[in-house]
């Protein structure tokens, strides 16, 4: 299946010069999705995974369904102030600004062996900054995986793990 042909690219957003890859095409297809998440499943070659992490907000939606598919646990990482329980956070840099995010401070166990997925490696600051929760918390990242990845942006460079995507520009 040739995923390319389901991201679009919006010119122009969030702000000019930035080309936006948009995932949503590739959402409103059934066998795409599906197709998506088994092809993330065998990325991930590590045989016991006990959480999968899902970044905010287009993370969720295949960070679960590759939960489901390594019978692993769903652990959200959202943006500050959106977890009702107690929480480790971490700030980092955006291609434009700054942010913070937080893990639950039991979501990850000391020992776990954790995949963190995200729709895009970019710079690699969020995804960096997710894998230093995981590590405060005792984990091992396994691998942080992506739809796609803008190689351009030389995110990979930031991040001391496997790294994996579907697509590369």
């Amino acid at each position: 299946m040739d995923l390319q042909k389901l991201i679009r690219d919006i010119p122009d957003f969030p702000k000019p010069g930035i080309v936006f890859k948009d995932i949503t095409p590739m959402l409103l297809a059934p066998k795409a999705l599906a197709y998506s998440a088994d092809q993330l499943a065998t990325l991930c070659k590590e045989a016991s995974i006990d959480k999968v992490i899902g970044i905010e907000a287009r993370g969720f939606i295949l960070g679960g369904m590759l939960a489901e598919r390594l019978n692993a646990g769903f652990v959200p990482v959202r943006k500050k102030g959106k977890l009702p329980y107690t929480v480790n956070s971490k700030a980092y840099g955006l291609e434009y600004g700054e942010d913070v995010l937080e893990i639950h401070t039991d979501a990850i166990r000391k020992g776990d062996r954790v995949v963190i997925h995200d729709d895009v490696l970019a710079t690699g600051g969020t995804a960096n900054a997710v894998c230093e929760l995981v590590r405060e918390l005792g984990g091992e990242v396994v691998q942080c995986n992506f739809i796609m990845e803008l190689a351009f942006l030389k995110g990979r460079e930031r991040l001391d793990c496997e790294i994996a995507s579907l697509l590369t520009y």
